[in-house]
């Protein structure tokens, strides 16, 4: 997986989508898929819900993440809904792990998508429009890039680790803890606070408005994602009130 995202190199392919745009999407997969029931009409909008990263990750050229992701979907949901009741009790646990699975996992997904193909600059712009306070804008913006930061020096500490000869199955497997997440938590202290220097360096935290140079705005696409979303959770609503 390529850690390098949101930052100002990411280059979209395929069909972009406003920041706006993925974060709706991704609320209504969480609402609808995460939390919705698995009965009635349930059985049809949950996976017309999960489609939707699916098919967001094959419109960037990421066809490989989207097959695996589809095909674990597929048999975590058909276990849960064909083979699993059939078990009875025996199978409470792989019930379990299953329904949890197969819940998270367009959530996980649509996440993936949207921090992959969303720079900083288009978060912090669409956040802006939004009206978000900068108490939330900025702990968020430092929050984005803290994670890829980190793996990144977690790359670093293993390559070192590996060329000390510190390695499960090696003589100093019981170092490994020490070595890797001491500097680890040391490392992410500093990157943190690195980080939180940089934004308000660049004015994240200053009164006036800041201006822009990356251009957002809702297309042709981001309408259709938007009324598909919408149409999914009215049904929703309509099955909650009784109507189907």
């Amino acid at each position: 997986m390529n850690w390098q995202v949101l930052s100002s190199q990411v280059e979209n392919k395929g069909i972009s989508l406003d920041p706006r745009t993925k974060i709706f999407l991704l609320i209504t997969i969480s609402i609808l898929v995460v939390g919705g029931e698995g009965s009635g009409i349930m059985i049809v909008i949950k996976p017309l819900t999960a489609l939707i990263p699916f098919l967001l990750l094959l419109l960037i050229g990421k066809w490989r993440q989207a097959i695996c992701f589809t095909f674990l979907f597929l048999i975590l949901s058909l276990c849960e809904l064909l083979i699993l009741p059939a078990m009875g009790k025996s199978g409470f646990l792989l019930l379990f792990f299953c329904g949890l699975f197969g819940r998270l996992l367009p959530g996980v997904v649509m996440g993936y998508y949207t921090v992959h193909t969303t720079t900083v600059s288009e978060f912090i712009a669409a956040m802006e429009r939004m009206h978000i306070t900068h108490k939330l804008i900025i702990p968020l913006a430092v929050l984005f890039r803290f994670f890829p930061t980190v793996m990144e020096e977690y790359r670093n500490i293993g390559d070192a680790m590996r060329m000390r000869g510190i390695r499960i199955g090696g003589r100093k497997t019981s170092k490994m803890l020490e070595y890797r997440f001491i500097p680890m938590m040391i490392c992410s202290v500093k990157i943190g606070e690195e980080l939180s220097a940089a934004s308000l360096t660049r004015g994240l935290g200053a009164p006036v408005k800041r201006t822009n140079i990356c251009q957002i705005g809702f297309h042709k696409f981001d309408v259709f994602m938007i009324l598909y979303g919408s149409l999914m959770l009215v049904l929703n609503l309509l099955r909650a009130i009784g109507l189907f």
